[in-house]
């Protein structure tokens, strides 16, 4: 019997998954993961990467020899899609009277931890 060791990229230890042959193929390795993690196919897509090499396994042709260990990460069907969301941040005076300043921008698809709101607060 012939094995590779995974593990997700959240966890700390890994697990084995046994087959017989000196390789496995990426789609069937992903196959059995997802049955023994219980993950549905409909759902996520594994990104499988070597956990010595760093090498990511894309072909699901591609062999991946026994006793290899890699490291799994659950990604969206569609692929990863950057956040285009935009935020508008409203800083007209309001007409109650109350003296709170207010300016208008319009932020899109920026981290957060680069603005500097102080001026709005």
């Amino acid at each position: 019997m012939s094995c590779i060791h995974y593990k997700f990229s959240s966890k700390l230890n890994y697990d084995t998954v046994t087959f017989d042959g000196l390789h496995i193929s990426l789609s069937d390795l992903k196959k059995t993961i997802m049955a023994r993690e219980k993950l549905k196919a409909a759902d996520c897509d594994l990104q499988i990467t070597n956990a010595q090499t760093k090498e990511e396994y894309t072909d699901d042709n591609a062999l991946i020899p026994k006793n290899s260990s890699v490291i799994i990460k659950r990604i969206p069907i569609g692929g990863v899609k950057s956040a285009g969301k935009s935020f508008v941040i409203d800083r007209s005076e309001p007409a109650s009277g109350t003296s709170k300043a207010v300016c208008k921008t319009k932020i899109q698809s920026e981290p957060f931890y680069w603005l500097n709101l102080s001026c709005c607060f």
